[in-house]
């Protein structure tokens, strides 16, 4: 038998979404599937007015998906009276974990696990980009595919997804050209691995939100992520608030003026990164000075770094993946936020520096770089960066193949 490919899919309030989702993957040919959808909310929620309106929501999307009568599809109730979560553990990170658990019960080893999103479409050959990318690279551990936010004819929505994507980019396109193993954007309704590295890993951890971003990097700290998939996701964009970072509040924190989360990161933020991970293999003969000390010397609270990796260390290149596995995407995420106010150029000029220093960005480009404004510039000028952008980061992904 071949590859068979489990989509484990969170749900809550999405009935208008359902039809085009299972459209998509009625539209997966070639390729075997079945999909697991978890519907859910707090028990809680039936007692609340106010939240009734989504719990009809999850019983009309539970009996829709039902009365299709398709063997592939299975329901997994968290939110019918007498179902829902209890207590803490509930959100979209309880919901993908459950999905998932349940997909890795009924896959073989090397069958694919696949999260999804309600809110997100997927074009035909996605199962099959995914199977084959697995197949040119069967050593990965995992998949991060590429994604693309259509835009919605909203202008305020339109700038807070181009802005918010725009900031996504950056980070990964300078990640990338720094060669660092974290390179890639965690992305939920796009994201892959074997059931084996599923398990190997101890599944997918719940967070109230972020729980795609933990995942990916666990992934990542067993093994290669595939970033050269070449078929996009197209994620909703639309402001939500029911988790409490991500697209959703980025939009809506973007669509009030605050973008303080979301900074268009300096390129030279990644060169201490990069200098970094580059004198890995000499900290494991004595300690040297990094550009990163003042940022490890607060995580340790004062406490040597480097000295425990080595003496737990067995070889060279055990201390190398142990520097890899504790300098993780997080810990990235955490210095450049803490030296972002190193550098006093606005978003707007970081990003024009980046893009002309880094790329051939061509006479369009540069005549919108040399006035852009997020606030004011026209849609189709940001979109048009988000999309030059969107073009570097796919050829830098074929490029590697994995990181």
């Amino acid at each position: 038998m071949g590859i068979k490919v489990y989509a484990a899919i969170p749900v809550l309030n999405e009935l208008e979404n359902l039809p085009g989702l299972l459209e998509d993957l009625l539209n997966q040919k070639n390729i075997a599937w079945e999909a697991l959808f978890c519907i859910n909310q707090p028990e809680e929620w039936w007692k609340i007015t106010e939240k009734i309106p989504i719990c009809n929501n999850n019983r009309a999307s539970a009996e829709w998906l039902h009365s299709k009568g398709i063997p592939a599809i299975h329901i997994i109730d968290k939110s019918s009276q007498g179902n829902g979560w209890i207590g803490k553990n509930h959100g979209v990170g309880w919901a993908r974990k459950t999905a998932m658990d349940a997909a890795s019960d009924l896959a073989g080893p090397n069958d694919l696990i696949v999260s999804m999103d309600a809110d997100t479409r997927y074009p035909p050959g996605f199962f099959q980009s995914v199977v084959d990318s697995f197949e040119r690279h069967p050593g990965a551990a995992g998949l991060s595919a590429p994604y693309y936010h259509p835009l919605t004819g909203d202008e305020i929505a339109d700038r807070c997804i181009l802005r918010y994507e725009i900031y996504m980019r950056n980070y990964a396109l300078n990640m990338l050209l720094i060669d660092n193993p974290y390179a890639f954007s965690a992305i939920g309704s796009g994201m892959a691995c074997k059931a084996t590295n599923y398990l190997k890993i101890g599944g997918l951890t719940p967070k109230m939100s972020g729980e795609d971003f933990y995942f990916i990097q666990k992934l990542r700290k067993s093994g290669n992520i595939i970033v050269d998939s070449g078929v996009y996701v197209k994620p909703a964009s639309r402001f939500s608030d029911r988790v409490y970072f991500g697209t959703g509040p980025a939009m809506i924190k973007g669509r009030d003026g605050n973008w303080e989360s979301y900074p268009i990161y300096h390129t030279n933020a990644f060169e201490p990164v990069r200098k970094t991970y580059s004198m890995f293999s000499g900290l494991f003969d004595a300690d040297i000075e990094t550009p990163m000390d003042s940022f490890l010397s607060s995580m340790t609270r004062g406490q040597a770094f480097w000295q425990p990796l080595r003496s737990n260390a067995a070889s060279r290149g055990s201390f190398l993946r142990a520097c890899m596995q504790r300098i993780d995407a997080l810990r990235i995420l955490q210095f450049l936020k803490e030296n972002d106010g190193n550098f006093i150029e606005s978003n707007e000029q970081r990003l024009k520096i980046f893009l002309e220093s880094r790329f051939n960005t061509g006479n369009q480009i540069n005549q919108i770089l040399q006035n852009l404004n997020f606030e004011t510039s026209e849609i189709s000028h940001l979109d048009a960066i988000r999309n030059f952008m969107s073009e570097q980061e796919l050829v830098l992904q074929k490029q590697k193949g994995v990181v």
